[in-house]
């Protein structure tokens, strides 16, 4: 016997399998409780206690990273953070990594525009010399010459490919178009040309310069007390500069991205590469939630987003389409991509282009809302589901500015959001005539 089925739209599909996720994952979120930590020497730590496994994650930031290096010596961030745990203290590079092998720990590097990141993960009966391989490598990283020629090497040879690969040179050449001679124009892995002529006392100042603890955030997840890591914490942050001194960097404003630009980077490929963006809101922005909703409905919510229904599913011009929010803290921006064949570029590109006019004009409709807050309230717990998500989400708080008790509000900031948020900020953000396009292939229709 055939059953006949009521048909769902895609909305209302999405709002009823994430009503899984709120009804019995939502609990994860609660049971997340911060302790903020402070040692005898001052250095302040967010601690969730997690003893049913007898592991412990650690993630630091620290505020700073590419865009503090300038044009000349771009790529020093991202070189230091791949050569920090190649050694350090008396231990060169093989005695290192032998003594994180042996020892079964995780530890590394990492940098990004605006910041430079350490992670440490270890079983907690290593806990001790897990943080004191953490510390050897903040404070007394050996940056010796074989090994750090060896990484070089490596980074120059990613560079050479991306040198041909057409979504790299799209995503390059829009931040070089929008910023122009800000220091954000400049890629975080650097030129080959610049991480060349990096030397060793680059590495070294640049380390000496960065980590400090007057822009460091700290996240500890696992199976840890309050008193053992407030010991850990001096042991292992005690020795570094308290400030860091780093350059600052100008901040920056809707009004400094040069907009608009369609720029096209001739390549013979049968696809084009596309990249698209303009203003966005930085996270302390009084709009973010909204904008964080209205970009859901837009490109965020894959299936579910307008542009993939107007641009795939009824025309069958991509394979994807997407768009997300950077809110960087020098400025926000809205971002979104797509590849298609050369003789649909220019249609695309107007289909985009009609989307955000008509939210501007049009907002979203009450389902498109619900459907919205629904997934992106119900789906929230499962970036819950480990110790190191849960330290990097709670690291990320505190560089944000977020209070520890943000998690159990988070749902009610964003149902807060109402057709009149969406209209107001679509208005604001969603002008297709300030956007920046870049474009890499042999496009037909622009």
């Amino acid at each position: 016997m055939r059953v006949s089925v009521p048909f769902l739209s895609k909305q209302r599909f999405y709002a009823y399998f994430c009503v899984f996720f709120v009804l019995f994952l939502s609990p994860i979120a609660k049971a997340v409780e911060i302790q903020q930590v402070t040692s005898p020497g001052g250095i302040k730590a967010w601690l969730v206690e997690e003893k049913s496994i007898p592991i412990i994650s650690m993630e630091v930031i620290w505020k700073g990273g590419a865009v503090t290096n300038g044009k000349e010596k771009a790529g020093l961030a991202h070189l230091v953070a791949s050569t920090m745990d190649e050694g350090a203290g008396d231990l060169d590079s093989r005695a290192f990594q032998k003594q994180l092998s042996d020892n079964a720990i995780s530890l590394s590097f990492g940098a990004n525009k605006e910041s430079f990141s350490g992670s440490l993960k270890t079983l907690s009966e290593n806990q001790d010399e897990a943080f004191r391989l953490f510390e050897l490598a903040i404070t007394n990283p050996r940056f010796d010459q074989e090994p750090v020629d060896r990484i070089r090497n490596q980074i120059l040879i990613s560079l050479n490919q991306k040198k041909s690969d057409p979504g790299s040179i799209a995503g390059r050449r829009w931040f070089e178009l929008a910023f122009g001679d800000h220091p954000f124009s400049v890629p975080t892995n650097g030129f080959m040309e610049t991480v060349e002529k990096l030397t060793l006392e680059d590495l070294k100042a640049y380390q000496r310069a960065q980590i400090a603890k007057d822009n460091m955030y700290i996240a500890v997840v696992g199976d840890i007390d309050a008193d053992n890591l407030a010991k850990l914490l001096d042991k292992t942050f005690g020795a570094i500069a308290d400030k860091s001194t780093l350059p600052k960097v100008e901040a920056l404003t809707a009004a400094d991205l040069n907009a608009p630009i369609v720029d096209v980077s001739e390549m013979d490929i049968p696809q084009s590469r596309v990249i698209f963006g303009g203003a966005g809101v930085k996270r302390d922005d009084p709009d973010y939630y909204a904008a964080y909703v209205l970009n859901y409905v837009l490109g965020g919510g894959g299936f579910s987003s307008r542009l993939t229904e107007e641009i795939r599913e009824k025309r069958g011009l991509v394979y994807s389409v997407y768009s997300y929010l950077s809110p960087f803290q020098a400025i926000g921006l809205h971002m979104g991509g797509f590849g298609t064949s050369n003789k649909a570029v220019g249609e695309a590109i107007s289909l985009v282009k009609a989307e955000l006019e008509k939210m501007r004009t049009e907002g979203v409709t009450e389902e498109e809302l619900i459907s919205a807050k629904t997934y992106l309230n119900g789906s929230f717990p499962l970036r819950l589901s480990s110790n190191n998500r849960i330290a990097n989400i709670m690291v990320s708080m505190q560089l944000s500015d977020l209070p520890p008790e943000y998690l159990d509000h988070r749902a009610e900031l964003i149902n807060a959001v109402s057709m009149a948020d969406i209209k107001r900020v679509a208005n604001r953000l969603m002008d297709p005539e300030k956007l920046v396009i870049t474009v890499v292939g042999k496009p037909e229709g622009l």
